[in-house]
């Protein structure tokens, strides 16, 4: 089975966004849940086969603080 790694952000405009790496494959959502529904859709649509994937979701959170 082919694994797909997708980093997701936090949006600017609330949400999140997911990115998969080394593919062109890009997805956002209002809520985890939606983005995971996205994500699946997302990489239904990209490729156009029936291969069962496994998405590995990678949250990444930047947090600047002054010390």
């Amino acid at each position: 089975m082919q694994e797909i790694i997708f980093v997701i952000n936090e949006s600017i405009d609330g949400g999140f966004e997911g990115e998969a790496l080394g593919l062109s494959i890009f997805t956002e959502g209002d809520s985890w849940e939606a983005l995971k529904k996205n994500i699946i859709e997302a990489v239904s649509c990209h490729f156009d086969d029936d291969i069962q994937r496994i998405v590995r979701m990678h949250f990444v959170k930047d947090e600047v603080l002054t010390a």
